[in-house]
């Protein structure tokens, strides 16, 4: 009798400390901290990649940060003193410190003075530019996991009845959800293919007044589903879809669904004229809150016990939907960054933002850096991926 109780205390006890530790692997009060050697990293790639850092290799990074095995490894940051680096520097991006004479004038999209840009008045949140697009994705995962979209499958003009349709192009009436979330509208938008002046399509949407009739209103060229064509448009598109499907703003919407169960409390999200949040590239988070949405992703759309999105919808966000030359691709307005092999989920945001997710090692990196001074730089993205292979290959 006594050993069967002792055994049924034993058991109870091991049960309490499993869910213990299952609750204690999320970090949404914070993350775990632990060492290269007690997660069997080789240090000398990242240190290599810290000491090119320094010596300015890579421009203007702000912070490196690398999670293994859920728990935070290194969190490194570097001063950029962005008073001195923005000043006399004026254009269609905005005026630099001490510039010009009223620099509130382009009012949170100043991404040359450091009062806006890349941290958001001297806070701690970083402009995670186009991540934003990635992380505007998981909120339709999210109102398709709630019922406030029924799939992937539907119009995107349904969700636009209360927009002037009258000169929309006759095919964008076809054009799905699931063409929109994989960049295939099928409309012409000029962004990567120009350089960042009144011909560029989306400096043309940012100095519109009214972003989504302005996208809205762009020509097609080709039939939806059928052509691959960079247009942060289409991801503004998501901050109506959300709005108009569960009557929340996507910063509500997002709050109330992600960044409260993740334990995110600080975060900015730009505004677009009319009032939409910018779902292309307006929100700001803390590094180490921006690596728990890659873990979300790691963990198959659960947090502590909580499904935030399905399994099915991570895969398909990741998944290759459209494949590129090299080993990359693109999915839900998620990248695929591929290198020798190895699966690598990414987002990628102007200036140097990146979120990068190697499943394969339970690794995640992120950089933040702000190079948008015309200096040449090498490619941050390349040197961490690099390093966080090689970190993982002991």
């Amino acid at each position: 009798m006594k050993s069967h109780i002792i055994t049924t205390i034993l058991a109870f006890l091991l049960l309490s400390c499993n869910e213990q530790n299952e609750s204690n692997r999320f970090p949404t009060q914070a993350w775990e901290t632990s060492s290269f050697e007690n997660e069997y990293l080789n240090r000398e790639p990242i240190n290599d990649l810290l000491n090119e850092i320094e010596n300015g290799v890579y421009g203007n990074v702000d912070q490196l940060l690398l999670i293994k095995n859920g728990k935070l490894v290194l969190d490194q940051s570097f001063t950029n003193n962005y008073k001195n680096i923005s000043k006399g520097k004026s254009g269609i991006l905005g005026c630099g410190f001490s510039t010009c004479k009223d620099s509130t004038k382009f009012g949170d999209y100043n991404y040359y003075h450091p009062n806006w840009h890349p941290y958001y008045q001297n806070q701690r949140i970083h402009t995670l530019q186009s991540v934003t697009k990635s992380i505007a994705s998981i909120m339709i995962g999210v109102a398709i996991k709630e019922g406030d979209i029924r799939n992937t499958d539907v119009k995107v003009l349904d969700f636009f009845d209360d927009f002037d349709l009258s000169k929309v192009d006759e095919s964008l009436k076809t054009v799905t959800l699931e063409d929109l979330l994989t960049m295939q509208l099928g409309m012409e938008w000029h962004e990567i293919d120009r350089p960042l002046d009144s011909t560029n399509t989306t400096a043309q949407l940012e100095g519109s007044k009214d972003w989504i009739q302005f996208t809205l209103n762009q020509p097609m060229d080709t039939l939806p589903g059928t052509k691959w064509v960079y247009n942060s448009g289409a991801s503004q598109l998501m901050s109506g879809i959300i709005k108009k499907a569960t009557g929340l703003y996507i910063d509500e919407y997002a709050e109330k669904h992600l960044f409260t169960p993740l334990g995110i409390k600080n975060f900015h999200w730009k505004k677009a004229p009319t009032g939409y949040p910018d779902a292309l590239g307006g929100l700001y988070l803390e590094v180490q809150d921006l690596a728990k949405i890659g873990y979300l992703m790691l963990n198959n759309g659960t947090w502590d016990g909580q499904q935030i999105i399905s399994s099915e919808w991570v895969k398909r966000s990741v998944s290759k939907h459209v494949t590129f030359e090299n080993e990359g691709g693109y999915g839900y307005q998620w990248w695929r960054d591929d290198e020798d092999g190895i699966e690598i989920w990414a987002c990628h945001g102007f200036g140097g933002q990146y979120l990068l997710v190697f499943p394969k090692f339970q690794s995640i990196a992120i950089v933040n850096s702000w190079n948008i001074f015309d200096e040449e730089i090498k490619s941050i993205a390349r040197a961490t991926r690099t390093a966080v292979i090689q970190s993982n290959s002991l």
